[in-house]
């Protein structure tokens, strides 16, 4: 029987080649002078509420600390002309929290951005990574 180590040898080439492919990433910060109103991580926080149901299980999630997640919150909310999260009361949890209508928009709306940016600039990107070395693309 094969040793299982040389089996696999294939699948691992692929990954660390995938892991070492350049990847663009667009950060889109808006600010409200020095401080920061929407970012990636915010957004990316806003995302776990959405999928996980509560602040905690988001936080526990992403590796921060609830109290850490609800600062985030608290000043993303208080950043925007209406509220992005909201509390949820009862049910078979207890409860929870949910994204309100301005935080699902906000979250479309920042992600479209970045998907529209990506696009729009695809051709220079590919351009820009073939400059790195290695000139994989």
């Amino acid at each position: 029987m094969p040793d299982p180590a040389v089996r696999n040898a294939p699948e691992r080439a692929v990954a660390q080649a995938a892991e070492d492919a350049p990847v663009a990433r667009f950060r889109l910060r808006l600010t409200l002078g020095a401080r920061i109103a929407v970012g990636p991580g915010r957004i990316e926080l806003l995302e776990a509420v959405r999928d996980a149901g509560s602040i905690t299980a988001a936080a526990r999630s992403l590796g921060m600390s609830y109290r850490r997640a609800w600062m985030l919150l608290d000043d993303l909310n208080r950043c925007l002309r209406a509220p992005v999260v909201e509390s949820v009361h009862g049910g078979a949890q207890g409860g929870g929290s949910r994204l309100t209508d301005t935080g699902l928009e906000l979250v479309r709306l920042y992600r479209h951005i970045e998907q529209t940016a990506a696009l729009a600039c695809a051709e220079d990107l590919e351009l820009l990574k073939a400059l790195l070395a290695g000139g994989r693309s």
